[in-house]
Parts: C-alpha cells; structure tokens; sequence
C-alpha cells in the first residue's frame, strides 16, 4: 500500500500512531507536516519510519498542496489510501462560546478542519486508480454537545456529514471514505480545549471499558480501515472510545 499521511504534528499525535501501525503492515508513507516550526518535530520521525516521501504542506497554501502531488504522481504515480489527520480553531474561538464564535474563526475552523479533506479527496481521487480510502479522525462531540469542545463540535459535524457524502460519489471508483472517532487523547491540539483534563477523567471513568484509548489503539483500527480488510466499509464514523459514547 501507498498512503498519504496529512497531519502528524510529533510522537504524541494520532497520526504517529497511525504512521506506525501502517509502518508495521509494510505501507509505503508519504508524511507531510505543517510549518517550520512544526518541522523539528516531525522530520526526525519521518526518517525513523523511512517514509518516502517528507515534505512541508499547509493545507491553505495551494502551491505546498500542488508540490505534494506532483511529488506523489512522480515517485508512484499512483495513491491507495490518505489519511486526514488536522483540524484547527483560533483559541478564542475555541475556547469561548459557539454563540460568541467570530465569523473569522469558524470560517477558518471549518476550512482547516472540515473543507480541506474535500480539497485533499479532489486530488487523490485521480490517483486512487484501482480504488483507496480516506480517512479522517472525529470526536463525540459531533453529535452529543461536550463541555469545552465548543466551536469543534459543529465543525466535527460538518466533517462527519462529508464523509457521508463523498463515501456516496466516490463509491462507483472503488474510493471509500469513512471517519474514526476516538475517546479523548492527551495530544498537543487537544491541549487547547478548556477542560479537557477533566474530560478525560470523566471519559476513564464513564466508558463500559474504564480506560482511555491510546495512539496506538488508534492506530491499529485507522491501519485496518485504511486497508483491504474493510473494503465493504464506507460512508462510516467508526468509534474508538472504549464504549463512551453508547453511554448518550
């Protein structure tokens, strides 16, 4: 397999445990990351796992985007999986109320988190020539309301209703496209959302399992969706949460 990796920020983020897991079936990665401030975090990993391909792309600049892709069309010609592992809100946005949300910072929240995936399935759709699959990462607060997920609950929701859609338009090339949604994880984006020591502590508590869900973890059920083993899944959000949210 030959997968694109969008989002891997440093050991500690859901798509290293992604990048591992996929490692560990034998994928050929190409891994991007976002800035260069992000970049001494992300290329001693991207060279610890061979990846074949490490190159900066901020998903709003077009021409790091188009240098991507030219790149893959180059060294494979050819994508069987992504993986869209980013999302974004300004920290006033984020933590203060939906209510009291800019149009500046939902814009920007909806374009990081939710309408670069459709941008990123445009490109590979033509690559993706035998088929693939997206995947994105999602979170509880989507569809139940999470106190401190704020601006991202809504914007979850818009990432999940997309999956849905483009799962319907790309199911006739063999394209499926599905979302995992994880329990809380100590990352760095999680950081900062308000309260969210004390979600986790709930969520441990609460779940039927009583335990939160790792990188790792969650690595291995992207890694099985990502792959041939779930060929006959699409238009899903998967749950990996430790049961937390059968609890309403």
């Amino acid at each position: 397999m030959k997968g694109l990796i969008v989002g891997l920020a440093n050991d500690q983020s859901l798509a290293w445990g992604c990048v591992q897991a996929l490692k560990a079936q034998g994928a050929e990665l190409a891994i991007t990351w976002q800035n260069d401030k992000a970049r001494p975090h992300v290329e001693p990993l991207t060279t610890a796992i061979g990846a074949d391909i490490a190159m900066p792309m901020d998903v709003r600049n077009t021409v790091q985007v188009q240098a991507v892709f030219d790149a893959l069309r180059e060294k494979w010609g050819r994508l069987d999986f992504l993986l869209h592992s980013i999302a974004f809100a300004p920290k006033a946005d984020l933590q203060g109320r939906v209510t009291d949300s800019s149009v500046e910072g939902f814009t920007l929240a909806m374009d990081v988190s939710c309408h670069s995936l459709i941008r990123l399935v445009k490109q590979v759709e033509p690559l993706m020539t035998d088929g693939g699959s997206v995947l994105t990462m999602s979170f509880y607060g989507s569809e139940k309301v999470v106190p401190g997920y704020n601006l991202m609950g809504p914007v979850k929701a818009a990432l999940e209703a997309s999956v849905r859609y483009l799962a319907v338009e790309l199911g006739p090339k063999a394209i499926r496209v599905n979302a995992l949604s994880t329990g809380p994880v100590k990352t760095r984006a999680a950081s900062g959302l308000s309260h969210f020591d004390a979600l986790m502590e709930k969520a441990a508590e609460s779940a039927p399992l009583h335990q939160l869900v790792t990188i790792d973890q969650v690595g291995e059920a992207a890694a099985f969706l990502l792959s041939d083993k779930a060929r006959f899944i699409t238009g899903q959000t998967i749950y990996v949460d430790s049961g937390y949210n059968v609890l309403g």
